[in-house]
């Protein structure tokens, strides 16, 4: 009997390590570089392994989304939970998350996911429907120019970080986000 045989199942932790792998060679590599077959040997994972959680390469990145997406709104909501004031609650807690983006855990797993929503349509309209879905939600708070302008410059912020096209140290950064909190209260 095979080492395999004796090992315990734990599907979660390698859905994860296959995400995490997937990130890692999209960002090495582009996007041209997540195959399956490189994604389940760098993962060490059989092929049937991988096709049992993502059965191609598009649910692989929707499996990244889902993943990123639901921690995205985890924390937008605690974030939410420490703010008194209703009046652009959603747009500071997006603040506060887009802010901390560039020293989370899953910053290269964002850069990977944003980089997707660039090439890949569906992905693409799974943001917009992210964004409008919250639009909708937090109108009656969150609807202001002031809002609309702080939660674009946040999503300016993210891009430039991504691609690495402005050197913004931590003052700048921290400038730049007191402006949009009261950008969020107007």
């Amino acid at each position: 009997m095979s080492i395999a045989h004796h090992r315990r199942k734990q599907p979660e932790l390698v859905r994860q390590q296959l995400l995490e792998v997937a990130a890692r060679l999209s960002l090495e590599q582009g996007a041209a570089g997540v195959t399956l077959d490189a994604v389940s040997q760098a993962a060490g994972v059989s092929k049937g392994g991988l096709l049992h959680h993502f059965p191609n390469k598009m649910a692989l990145l929707n499996g990244l989304f889902d993943d990123l997406t639901e921690k995205l709104d985890r924390a937008i909501e605690e974030e939410m939970r420490n703010d008194p004031v209703a009046h652009g609650r959603f747009t500071r807690a997006y603040l506060s998350v887009v802010f901390a983006l560039e020293e989370d855990a899953d910053a290269q797993r964002w850069q990977v996911l944003t980089i997707a929503l660039l090439s890949e349509p569906q992905l693409r309209e799974r943001w917009r429907l992210w964004v409008a879905d919250h639009a909708d939600e937090f109108v009656g708070t969150d609807s202001s120019t002031g809002c609309l302008l702080a939660r674009f410059a946040a999503d300016g912020l993210w891009l430039a970080d991504i691609l690495k096209s402005h050197d913004v140290d931590q003052p700048m950064r921290q400038a730049m986000r007191a402006q949009l909190v009261a950008l969020s209260l107007q």
